[in-house]
């Protein structure tokens, strides 16, 4: 008997549960695997004797977290729309299939992206960084925010709710690195404000590295659940801190991962189309690029990769530049560089 609430983590239940629901057959007993599902929710992959697998993604009320970081999981109605929209703007084969929704239980399904395939953050770790493999990462990103533009005014209504990137980012990463780097305060506070204030774009919220899979030649798009319309400049930063940190991270691979964000940005902004006042979205870049860094050693969710002379040397590096941050991207790499060497 499912107990209320369901617990996906449980298989018994879920199974039941998907029998009930008419999603699986009374007799069929498919193979059920528990996958990583980061910290905001529990995963399971699905596999039927007959047609095609599925995963099963729950949000979480608490995070898996050390701090007590809470967002309510009506998000993962969220990532139901990211992935229904989403279909529509990437390339194909970028975002997994939409199969159901549970409002109820906070339950997302989609197709489950076929083996063999591999998470980009590990091959990333182990040091394999394929220049074609970054370029697809910065030309997804651009292919949506630029076919994005042609449907703004049905997207910015579809996506006007940014409770949960509120919840989930500004907060623990913004506002939480802030409260313990005073020094950083108004350049946050600043920050969060400019963020807040401009509403142009789609804004995936989570595009990093381990929400890729790599299949074959392509790039697969996970974990929509902070979509929203907002600032584009806020992806682009994240996304290059993930390839900086990185640089941090392995000194024998840190020239391979500078020239890879510089890649990315140059990439990008070939699939981006005309961007509207280029030089100040740029300079939103660097600067969210910063706070990102910053978050991602002082926030809710440190980056667990970074050694404590690893964060030590990120944090000292960016609370050099944020009392004059660079106006481009190339300006903060090469000061990144220089500030990780002394």
């Amino acid at each position: 008997m499912v107990r209320f609430p369901l617990n996906i983590e449980r298989f018994d239940e879920l199974l039941e549960y998907l029998r009930r629901t008419g999603r699986l057959g009374d007799v069929e007993t498919p193979k059920v695997t528990g996958l990583p599902g980061g910290v905001s929710n529990r995963t399971v992959l699905v596999e039927p004797r007959q047609g095609h697998a599925f995963v099963i993604k729950q949000a979480l009320g608490k995070l898996r977290v050390e701090a007590d970081w809470r967002s309510d999981p009506g998000r993962s109605h969220c990532e139901a729309l990211g992935l229904t929209w989403l279909a529509r703007l990437a390339p194909p084969g970028t975002i997994p299939a939409l199969v159901f929704e549970d409002e109820v239980h906070h339950l997302v399904a989609m197709e489950a992206v076929p083996e063999p395939h591999e998470n980009w953050k590990p091959l990333l770790l182990a040091g394999r960084i394929e220049l074609r493999h970054v370029e697809q990462f910065a030309q997804l990103l651009g292919t949506i925010q630029c076919r994005a533009r042609e449907h703004v005014k049905q997207l910015a209504s579809v996506f006007e709710n940014r409770t949960f990137f509120e919840s989930l980012r500004l907060e623990p990463y913004y506002s939480y690195a802030a409260s313990r780097n005073p020094a950083a305060a108004e350049f946050f506070q600043e920050l969060i404000s400019d963020t807040l204030a401009t509403r142009v774009n789609l804004v995936h919220g989570d595009y990093s590295p381990k929400n890729i899979l790599v299949h074959g030649n392509t790039l697969v798009l996970l974990d929509h659940e902070v979509i929203h319309w907002g600032d584009p400049a806020f992806d682009v930063g994240f996304s290059l801190t993930h390839l900086l940190s990185k640089a941090n991270h392995l000194p024998s691979r840190r020239a391979a991962f500078l020239r890879a964000a510089v890649h990315f940005w140059k990439t990008y902004q070939g699939s981006a189309g005309p961007l509207p006042e280029p030089k100040a979205f740029e300079a939103r870049v660097a600067r969210h690029t910063l706070g990102c860094l910053l978050a991602r050693v002082d926030g809710r969710s440190p980056l667990e990769y970074l050694s404590e002379a690893a964060r030590h040397r990120q944090r000292t590096a960016v609370l050099n530049m944020i009392p004059t941050p660079p106006s481009s991207v190339l300006e903060l790499v090469q000061r990144f560089e220089q500030r990780l060497a002394t």
